[in-house]
Parts: structure tokens; C-alpha cells; sequence
């Protein structure tokens, strides 16, 4: 007689970008496994599959296309399937801001953390008089290099790196062009030619876009004083 099936619950989370339901499941062991050891390995598309893979598995509704996805949608929901793997509340050591150093340990339900939306973000930026350009937010890739530590490039190139990957399109009143019909590097001399205002009203755009979050109340045990620290993004969530 063969050994009975493991039932797996199912729940349900609307995808922050299209406001869309889908069904999705914890990880299994399994993929547990898949994933520390592509971590373990340190190579970025190694890890990258790894999470394309598993959360391609744990996502039950049909025609979700985890590459496709915003960088907050896959926070949110590897935070949500992450986190039903080991209980609805997790904890996370917070550093009290008044001395700096302090670390104590809070806890948190998974249901409290949301994205929050700036209401003055927009993905179109005005160059000048004449151009103006489209963005597009940051995929799979910049998910894993910003929460999982593979670094193998200098800031500079990793800010500009980013910057040309979510560029969608240039255009003006009379003409467009489309940002994959160019290279990596016309694209990085493109962004290269701007001014300092031009560039900050790009770099804007990354600060403002939604962003996962949520505000903490930590009470420093050595110096008493009370503070708001606010989380944000995945990495912030798993320390």
C-alpha cells in the first residue's frame, strides 16, 4: 500500500499591479531545497530560475507570467508564499534608529504588509521640450539582485544597468522609438547624454514606484525612546 498524499492548502492574494486574484500554495520541501541551493551557488541566473521555477509551480491560476511581473508583485508574492511555508506571523529584527545599534526582535502578521502606492509616481517622464519617455518597472533580474545580494558590478554601472533595462520608450510628438530596438550600450549612451535634472527625474521614478512596506513601533529596551521604523522591500522582512 502506498503512503497517503500530503494535502497542501491554497490561498488566495490580489497582484498589486493589476488588482487581479490568483490562487497560490506554500513552497514544498522540495522547492525549499531548489532554492538554497541556487543561493548556495551565488550565480544570479541560477538563483533567478530558481525563483522563476518555484513560483511558476506555487501559483495555482492559470497565465500568470512570474518574468512579466513587476519587481513589487514578485516581493509580494514570494512574501506571502515564503511566509504560509512557516506561519502567518514572522519576525524581524529591527535596529532602533535612536542609537543605531540596538537590535530587538518584532513580530509582524503577513496580512499587514502591503505595497503602498505614492499618488505622485508616473512612468513618463518629460525630457525637454520635445522628448519625453516611457518607463517600465524592474524585472525578475533586479528582483534577485536586490534581495538576494549577487553583486557583480559597481553601483554606477548597476544604477545605470537599471535604468536602461526598464526604459520602454523615447518619444515625441512626431516620432518614437522603441527601447528593444536598441542595444545595451546605445541605450547606456543615450542616458549618459542627459543632465543632472533629467537623470534625478529618472532616479525619481525608482523612488517613488510602489514599493513593499510597513511601519513598525520599536521601544529601545536600553534607552527607552519609542520610534516608527519603516520596511521596506523583501530583504527587509527575511533578517
Amino acid at each position: 500500500m502506498p503512503l497517503p498524499k500530503i494535502n497542501t492548502p491554497t490561498y488566495e492574494l490580489v497582484v498589486p499591479s493589476t488588482g487581479k486574484k490568483v490562487r497560490y500554495r506554500p513552497f514544498l520541501v522540495r522547492e525549499e531545497k531548489i532554492l538554497i541551493m541556487a543561493l548556495e551557488s551565488e550565480d544570479m541566473n541560477q538563483i533567478t530560475n530558481a525563483i522563476v521555477e518555484i513560483l511558476t509551480a506555487c501559483i495555482l491560476t492559470k497565465g500568470l507570467k512570474i518574468v512579466e511581473l513587476a519587481t513589487f508583485d514578485i516581493e509580494y508574492i514570494f512574501l506571502n508564499v515564503r511566509a504560509k511555508s512557516v506561519g502567518e506571523v514572522i519576525d524581524v529584527n529591527v535596529t532602533c534608529p535612536d542609537d543605531g545599534t540596538t537590535q530587538i526582535q518584532t513580530e509582524i502578521n503577513i496580512d499587514d504588509i502591503k505595497v503602498q502606492k505614492d499618488k505622485k509616481h508616473t512612468n513618463l517622464i518629460k525630457l525637454d521640450d520635445k522628448l519625453s519617455m516611457k518607463m517600465q518597472y524592474p524585472s525578475i533580474k533586479q528582483f534577485v539582485e536586490n534581495n538576494f545580494e549577487v553583486q557583480n558590478t559597481t553601483n554606477v554601472d548597476q544604477s545605470l544597468g537599471m535604468i536602461t533595462a526598464c526604459i520602454e520608450q523615447v518619444y515625441s510628438e512626431d516620432e518614437s522609438w522603441t527601447a528593444t530596438d536598441f542595444s545595451g550600450d546605445e541605450l547606456k549612451d543615450f542616458v549618459e547624454q542627459m543632465n543632472t535634472k533629467q537623470f534625478k527625474n529618472i532616479e525619481n521614478f525608482f523612488t517613488t514606484m510602489p514599493k513593499l512596506s510597513h511601519k513598525v513601533t520599536v521601544k529601545n529596551p536600553k534607552t527607552k525612546v519609542e520610534s516608527d521604523v519603516v520596511l521596506e522591500g523583501l530583504a527587509s522582512f527575511f533578517s
